[in-house]
């Protein structure tokens, strides 16, 4: 039996598109962990992961049958500056499957070795970036988010060389699809109608078929892109979660949260916060993601142009309509989602009025985001005892009367309204200084056993285990993280 049921696709486009690369084998791989569910769905059999065939695959150091590896080309605005060519510098697409609920995913090395878009790199991945993906992925997609997975890593038995001496590894990454903003923007650039047009038709058969029913596909496929956009953000913003590195080549068209580099989830509120490194001007903070989000999406809506009407003047306005619809779109997912988080089910000119205080107050107090309304949902009804371990200051006494008058005027019993909290309101995330405690055993120590800890717990994050409370704990002053990394 094949172990991997390649079904590909993108190799099937012109040569324009990509480079046929093989990944470049690494001395002496060894499993650190992999995603049997995920298997499963992927319709590859989990015993077999285990196997020194597989470790081999995931290592780049064989391929199995079906496999087509190839890296993709394309450009992209980083940090607002023009990037004409960039591409998958550390990265090499196996191959696709088409899973048991239907739909196609990629499966990608990354961190297999150096591609004509290195731009003078390794092509390499140390450790700790592949264990923060990992977790922070695995972490996403149990907290209903949509993302990229993680389905194996191997430490690769080389040494990565960065600002210091580093083990490394690599990390094989499942995604419904790997096409981004910066895909249409390559061919843009080079005015290569054809391309374009190539692209999105591939990726309105795989991503957007119910485009296809429409009298003008390409304009369904950049209202669909725009609408996934717009929720995406908005579950980023109502958990907390700083993308750190929101580029135009980072962002998936099918909807899906990539590249998980300078990432972080914040402890106490803040609109301000950013935790990436090489952010300097904080395009990226957490207030901004919208904004962003927004901006980038101009630019697939500019690539698409010639497709959404012969006439140019009809091409920009059916543009502007669809990017206009954004802002209402976010405004909607995230103000209906604020809502459900405080437990209150009916929107009004009041329950605005409250969460715009609530929200103030909080950033004000420098309160950890994820306690306060995981605490909100234990305070809704004290019958069953327990919660976490927080509370708040007599700041908060007046907002605290004002939400128990909200939540009175729904119908919902308290017990009703608590455990709806309870669905949206994690206990566990994935701190920064429990990802970095992680990080710092694998690389410092060879200790994988904080890891796999750590991604047990994060698999149920809405469940308060009370054997598993310091996960819930926000970081004490020697363990707060300032700054997080990317891998490159």
């Amino acid at each position: 039996m094949t172990p991997i049921p390649f079904a590909n696709s993108y190799s099937q486009l012109p040569a324009r598109f990509y480079s046929r690369e093989q990944p470049t084998p690494v001395a002496s791989p060894v499993l650190i962990r992999a995603n049997h569910g995920l298997a499963r769905l992927l319709g590859i059999d989990p015993d077999w992961l285990a196997s020194p065939e597989a470790v081999q695959v995931f290592a780049g150091n064989q391929l199995p049958p079906g496999a087509e590896p190839i890296a993709t080309v394309y450009a992209g605005h980083q940090f607002g500056g023009w990037n004409p060519q960039l591409g998958d510098g550390r990265a090499i697409l196996l191959g696709e499957v088409v899973a048991a609920d239907g739909h196609r995913y990629d499966i990608q090395l990354k961190g297999a070795g150096p591609t004509p878009y290195s731009r003078g790199g390794d092509g390499r991945s140390p450790l700790g970036p592949v264990v923060r993906e990992y977790l922070v992925s695995e972490a996403m997609a149990a907290l209903g988010i949509p993302t990229t997975r993680s389905l194996a890593a191997v430490t690769s038995g080389e040494p990565v060389y960065r600002n210091s001496v580093l083990p490394g590894a690599i990390l094989t990454r499942v995604a419904r699809s790997h096409i981004r903003v910066g895909h249409f923007q390559y061919f843009l650039a080079r005015k290569d109608e054809e391309a374009i047009q190539l692209l999105a038709d591939h990726l309105i058969a795989r991503d957007f078929p119910e485009a296809l029913e429409s009298a003008n596909p390409y304009r369904d496929l950049l209202a669909g892109a725009i609408a996934r956009q717009a929720q995406l953000i908005a579950q980023w913003q109502l958990v907390g979660f700083i993308h750190g590195v929101m580029n135009t080549d980072n962002m998936l068209i099918c909807g899906e949260t990539v590249d998980y580099g300078p990432c972080a989830f914040m402890d106490s509120y803040h609109p301000d916060t950013c935790f990436s490194s090489i952010d300097h001007g904080k395009r990226y903070a957490y207030k901004n993601q919208p904004a962003i989000g927004h901006w980038n999406l101009s630019w697939l809506a500019q690539s698409l142009l010639p497709l959404l009407d012969q006439d140019e003047e009809r091409a920009i306005a059916a543009a502007q309509e669809a990017l206009d619809s954004f802002s209402q779109l976010y405004q909607h997912a995230y103000t209906a989602g604020m809502h459900r988080k405080f437990g209150l089910e009916s929107p009004s000119r009041e329950s605005h009025q409250f969460i715009e205080d609530f929200m103030a107050q909080l950033a004000s107090e420098g309160l950890d985001y994820t306690l306060a309304f995981r605490h909100l949902a234990d305070l809704t009804d004290s019958s069953d005892g327990g919660g976490v371990e927080f509370s708040f200051p007599e700041s908060f006494a007046g907002l605290l009367g004002q939400w128990r008058k909200l939540c009175g005027q729904g119908q919902q019993t308290p017990r009703q309204r608590q455990l709806a909290m309870y669905l949206v309101n994690p206990a566990v995330i994935p701190r920064n200084h429990l990802v970095e405690e992680a990080i710092r055993a694998a690389e410092d120590k060879g200790d994988f056993a904080p890891f796999h800890q750590l991604l047990e717990v994060l698999a149920t994050p809405f469940q308060l285990d009370p054997e598993n409370s310091r996960y819930t704990l926000p970081p004490q002053p020697h363990q707060v993280v300032h700054k997080t990394f990317c891998g490159t």
